[in-house]
């Protein structure tokens, strides 16, 4: 994996983290508005699931642009 394809990884990865610990957050949190950022904070998960079904081994220019714009 080059340099560019191992920083658009940690990149990837710091903002799922960051991602996942909002997530957590608010399914612990009772008040109703959250509802609707869990349901997004989902959606975008499971977005980038789907993106990187192939791994990071298999990484073509397509889905380094998604993820890319996904980060943004």
């Amino acid at each position: 994996m080059g340099a560019r394809a191992n920083e658009l990884k940690a990149r990837v990865k710091a903002k799922k983290k960051a991602m996942e610990a909002e997530l957590a957050q608010l399914e612990v949190d009772a008040r109703a508005e959250k509802n609707t950022r869990v349901e997004e904070l989902k959606t975008q998960l499971k977005e980038l699931e789907t993106t990187l079904e192939k791994g990071w081994d298999d990484l073509n220019e397509r889905a380094a642009k998604k993820l890319n714009e996904w980060l943004s």
